[in-house]
């Protein structure tokens, strides 16, 4: 049998990318304004590394945020990368998001310094920049390729600075472990092109 469910218009991918976005940097605000309602109560949910009870906080760390101006460093570009990545699909991207998120709160838990406690989107959005970077070179889509290249001249010295173990106050740790996760999701999700005619099953 055949698949009778209509393709999305570009227009319709590009409306669904940006609500996501809105609404995903949108909730971030509002947990930092609870965060600071409730006097910091959910800065507990970061990770402290190494600690067997921090595990369930693995995923929610990467929606936390250590005061307003964390939350507004991370706000433009997470809310252009995941823009950019969510336009191929949501559920692709949702996907990607997971890998990211959760191989990068397992790496910061495993390998940051004793007594840190590490929040924050930064690492999601390290693992976008990765996956863009190279994702239209894996698939072999030119204008994945242009993304990449303009992502890279846009963000690429920030990433770089970002990844250096010299600043104070920054995980780099979890930096460069997100970058690496958003390679290997380029890889491990990439789209399979068919190499034969597909033939409707009746």
């Amino acid at each position: 049998m055949t698949d009778t469910r209509p393709a999305w218009s570009r227009g319709e991918r590009v409306r669904a990318a940006a609500v996501l976005m809105a609404g995903w940097v949108a909730l971030l605000w509002v947990l930092e304004v609870v965060d600071v309602a409730t006097g910091h109560a959910l800065d507990g949910y970061g990770v402290v590394p190494r600690t067997p009870s921090e595990l369930v906080d693995v995923v929610p760390s990467a929606f936390i945020h250590f005061g307003f101006s964390h939350v507004a460093a991370n706000s433009v570009p997470l809310l252009v990368l995941g823009f950019l990545a969510a336009l191929g699909g949501i559920r692709r991207f949702l996907a990607v998001c997971a890998l990211i998120v959760v191989a990068d709160g397992l790496g910061v838990w495993l390998i940051s310094p004793a007594g840190t406690n590490t929040a924050g989107a930064s690492g999601l959005i390290f693992g976008l920049f990765g996956y863009l970077l190279v994702s239209g070179f894996v698939e072999r889509r030119p204008l994945g390729i242009v993304a990449g290249v303009l992502v890279a001249a846009v963000w690429g010295g920030s990433i770089l600075a970002g990844l250096a173990p010299t600043q104070s106050g920054v995980s780099w740790q979890g930096h460069l472990i997100g970058l690496a996760a958003g390679v290997a999701a380029a890889f491990l999700l990439r789209r399979r092109h068919p190499t034969k005619r597909s033939v409707p099953v009746l």
